[in-house]
């Protein structure tokens, strides 16, 4: 996967969990599944840029 379509997955990745944190609380399910495929996407960015 290429750095720009990872860079587009964080973004909708991010304005996803953004939506779900003004539907449900912080610690909802919804909210913390989204947060950590976040992590998983910018951990492979980082991983990718070092590599």
């Amino acid at each position: 996967m290429s750095k720009s379509i990872l860079l587009e997955k964080i973004e909708a990745c991010r304005q996803e969990m953004i939506l779900l944190s003004d539907e449900y609380e912080l610690t909802s399910e919804a909210v913390i599944s989204s947060s950590m495929k976040l992590d998983r996407l910018i951990n492979e960015y980082l991983n990718y840029s070092m590599n």
